[in-house]
Parts: structure tokens; C-alpha cells; sequence
């Protein structure tokens, strides 16, 4: 059986300055900013959630079922995709459009300027559930606005039990509708950040969102995670990573960690353990989808991490 991954697909195009950007930008000039940053150094990848999590899926040796939207400009992920095995009958290509891409530019300390063109992800409600066959499970993640709120409902007329995974999607929704996506998920997940904003705009505590669906994951970075479930709360520790290079992909990680678990009918705990294991391999590498541990490296970790086999 399948997990269908609905969300995006996208290019992110990092770019280094190798200089920092309050030596160029003149305060009291920013009314008529006009400003160039030579970057000599800059790099492509595959990104968006959808690819990100189904990727994390894919090394757990689970079997994903990306549903997504992109542009003209898909030949390289779509070979990408196939490449590593990624069935892409679910990937709608939408004419006279772009792939979502992010373009970011970061200067020596770390600050960023970031341009996202969204493209062909605002025409993900072109894609309907029932059209993947053989599905268990899903997730609703970032996407476009309108795709999502039709994918969630999707999902709940089929029966077929999703994560609701508003992410950097989340602003896009006033506190009725949350609760309306709590009410029709089974699972759902979201940063500290996003689980503040959630509790702000419904309204509610945490634990009473998490009283709306079977299991609130709240991820904590460095701190670990927080599952809401049962009417406890189950503390997740995090995983010690080899390096920390770069957090782009680190919650998509995490995510393909639960959705492993739950269809494997895990304990949360053991389930929540995973998705920690999985941030800490990915925050060692660059982009969101360049670690390439296999089936048993992952295994051997997570004993290594937590003293028991996987």
C-alpha cells in the first residue's frame, strides 16, 4: 500500500555572498533601495515537501506516491525522481508555468533575502485523491491554498487516515478553518513556532487542539519533539547529529520518520524516535535531499541512539 505525499516540488537556488549584506544596504537609503550582490557561489536543489519527504520515505524503504503540481521546467526533477525511484504518475505538469522555486541569497552572517515564486503549486487542486489507487495513508502538506483544503477533505470522504502538516502554509489560514483541518485529520504536525501561531489563531491550548486528533506533534529543533496523545504528552529526545550544516529539509525528515511509523502501527514513542534520527542525518548535509544512508545505516543509528533495533 501506498503513502500518498500530497505538497510541493520545488527548486531552491542558493546563492553566498561573500560579503555581508549591512555593509551595502545604507539605512537611510532604504526608501530607495537599488541594490546587486555579486554571488559566484551558488548552487541548485531539489526541494519543496513533497520531494523532501517523499525522498526520506523512499531510504526508510517505505513506498511513497508524490501528488503534486510543476511547471515547464520539470525535466530535471521529474529525471530525478525516476531516477531514485519515485513514481511520478501523480505529477501533474501545468503549461505556461514554472516549478515553485525559492531563489535565497545569504551573506557571511548568516542573514538571508529570499524571493519564492509559487507557480505551479497554486494549481494543485488540479490533482484529486481518488485518482492514486492502493493508498493507507497520507499527508497534506504545504502546497497552494485551495489544493490543500480540497486534499484534506479528499482524504476524509475516502476513509484514508493524513497528517495535516500546515507548515510555512500556515498563515494562508484563519483559526476556523485550523480546527476545520484538525476535525477532518487524524494526525497533526507543526514547529513550536507554527504550534504557537495555531494556538493564537484558534484560540485554543495545545492540548486542546490535540484533543481533535488522534496525535499533535510539536517539533522542538535542538529540544527534541512533543507528541500529544491519549491525553498525555510524550517527550521525544533528539538525536546528536555527526554535524550541523544546514537545517533546509530537517522537518520534511522528521515527517517521513512519523509517516514510516504510523503505517508500520508503531508506538508513538518508537515512532516519534525515528523522526528524530531522521532530522539529525539530514541537518549533517546540504539541501533537502542529498543523505544517502541506506536501510541498515539508518537501522544501525537508531540502535546506536536509543539502545534498541529498529
Amino acid at each position: 500500500m501506498h503513502t500518498l505525499i500530497c505538497g510541493s516540488l520545488a527548486y531552491d537556488t542558493i546563492m553566498v555572498f561573500g560579503d555581508r549584506f549591512k555593509n551595502h544596504i545604507l539605512p537611510e537609503q532604504i526608501h530607495i533601495l537599488n541594490v546587486a550582490f555579486l554571488v559566484p557561489d551558488m548552487r541548485r536543489e531539489f526541494g519543496g515537501c513533497a520531494g523532501n519527504i517523499a525522498y526520506n520515505l523512499k531510504l526508510l524503504g517505505g513506498n511513497p506516491l508524490v501528488m503534486a503540481t510543476i511547471g515547464d521546467d520539470s525535466a530535471p526533477y521529474l529525471h530525478r525522481m525516476r531516477q531514485i525511484g519515485l513514481d511520478t504518475a501523480h505529477v501533474r505538469e501545468i503549461a505556461d508555468s514554472y516549478t515553485a522555486q525559492a531563489f535565497i541569497t545569504t551573506d557571511l552572517d548568516d542573514n538571508q533575502i529570499t524571493a519564492f515564486h509559487p507557480g505551479a503549486m497554486t494549481h494543485s487542486h488540479q490533482n484529486h485523491i481518488a485518482d492514486a489507487a492502493g493508498v493507507s495513508l497520507g499527508i497534506v502538506a504545504p502546497d497552494g491554498r485551495e489544493g490543500m483544503l480540497q486534499h484534506a477533505h479528499e482524504f476524509h470522504a475516502a476513509g484514508i487516515p493524513f497528517i495535516f502538516d500546515p507548515g510555512q502554509g500556515l498563515p494562508m489560514f484563519d483559526g476556523e478553518e485550523l480546527l476545520a483541518f484538525l476535525k477532518l485529520a487524524d494526525y497533526c504536525t507543526v514547529n513550536d513556532y507554527e504550534a504557537r501561531l495555531m494556538c493564537e489563531r484558534t484560540g485554543r491550548t495545545l492540548e486542546q487542539l490535540a484533543d481533535e486528533v488522534q496525535a499533535l506533534v510539536v517539533t522542538l529543533g535542538g529540544q527534541g519533539s512533543q507528541i500529544y496523545t491519549g491525553g498525555r504528552c510524550i517527550d521525544i529526545p533528539s538525536v546528536m547529529p555527526d554535524a550541523v550544516i544546514d537545517p533546509t529539509g530537517c522537518g520534511d525528515a522528521y515527517r517521513a520518520g512519523l509517516l514510516y511509523g504510523i503505517a508500520q502501527g508503531w508506538t508513538w514513542e518508537k515512532t516519534g524516535c525515528l523522526a528524530s534520527l531522521m532530522g539529525a542525518i539530514k541537518i549533517a548535509h546540504r539541501g533537502g535531499q542529498n543523505h544517502k544512508p541506506s536501510r541498515d545505516d539508518i537501522a544501525a543509528q537508531y540502535q546506536k541512539a536509543f539502545a534498541e533495533p529498529l
